[in-house]
């Protein structure tokens, strides 16, 4: 296990507070209910069709609103912190000869803003899934490309969606338990690690030998 595919988002990136300003700058215009931050600890046991259901968010005009939401990232980047510690896990990783890629929904050009801000130069590649539920194609992709099994590779990721693309195709999953779903959600997937930290995956991924 020698590559590791992070979620960027929840994961990497505490983006929480400029996603939920921007679902609440578009939420007149599509008539769907405004969030808080307290609302997101509230649902994290719900899937995404429940979150959407309960904020009645259309979900057929998600190619719609999701292209503004990415921009409205885009122009408030410098807003979007990394959590404590990943800076540091990302150059603890790499030295230890870990490939690095991110594999994110969003946009490759917003990713890049924060690490460049960030002065982040561990991460090979930057991989964009350009539909939100397209994870396990890209992944599929990945392993194509660089001719790897499964248990090669592992994805770091905080949603029900990461784990469930994974699932699909047999790669092994780790948790962070600081984003956007609850334990409760992931659980069911049976993820292989569980990390409370981001020191927490150093920790995991220092017990398991590097292939040459």
């Amino acid at each position: 296990m020698k590559y590791i595919l992070f979620d960027f988002d929840g994961t990497l990136a505490n983006s929480a507070k400029v996603y939920i300003d921007a679902w609440n700058s578009f939420a007149d215009k599509y008539k769907y209910l405004p969030i808080t931050m307290e609302d997101l600890e509230e649902i994290r046991h719900l899937d995404n069709y429940s979150k959407a259901k309960k904020f009645h968010f259309p979900m057929h005009k998600l190619s719609i609103i999701l292209p503004k939401i990415y921009r409205y990232f885009q122009e408030h980047a410098n807003e979007v912190p990394l959590f404590d510690g990943v800076k540091e896990m990302l150059e603890t990783l790499s030295s230890k000869g870990y490939s690095i890629f991110i594999l994110s929904s969003n946009k490759r050009e917003n990713i890049e803003l924060v690490l460049n801000r960030e002065d982040i130069h561990e991460v090979t590649d930057i991989l964009s899934a350009k539909k939100m539920f397209g994870k396990d194609v890209v992944i599929k992709k990945f392993m194509k490309r660089y001719q790897l099994m499964p248990n090669e590779i592992l994805y770091v990721g905080d949603e029900l969606r990461d784990i469930q693309a994974c699932n699909k195709l047999g790669v092994p999953f780790m948790w962070a338990s600081w984003g956007l779903d609850g334990f409760e959600l992931i659980k069911k997937e049976k993820p292989k690690y569980v990390a409370n930290t981001p020191k927490d995956m150093v920790s995991h991924l220092s017990k398991i030998p590097i292939p040459e």
